[in-house]
């Protein structure tokens, strides 16, 4: 199930996304690139200014080896409608 920060599971560890990529051993361009976005939405998206959408939160979890439980996001930050 998608979860937004603060509303995960008792138990649930969660990381930022840019926690997620420097695990998954990946630069910015490298993660942008697997994820056909451009360098700029994927800072956008880990600085918390926008949230990426369910289809690319999911493939960011693939690409990093995750489950989305796992990605923290920023309460305040607004998903992102279409990007790139």
């Amino acid at each position: 199930r998608f979860r937004k920060g603060g509303q995960n599971k008792v138990g649930t560890l969660q990381i930022t996304l840019k926690a997620a990529r420097v695990n998954a051993g990946l630069t910015q361009t490298e993660a942008a690139k697997k994820l056909g976005k451009s360098t700029n939405t994927l800072i956008l998206w880990e600085n918390g200014i926008v949230a990426p959408d369910r289809a690319n939160l999911y493939l960011l979890a693939n690409i990093y080896g995750l489950s989305i439980d796992n990605i923290f996001l920023p309460v305040n930050s607004t998903i992102s409608r279409k990007q790139d």
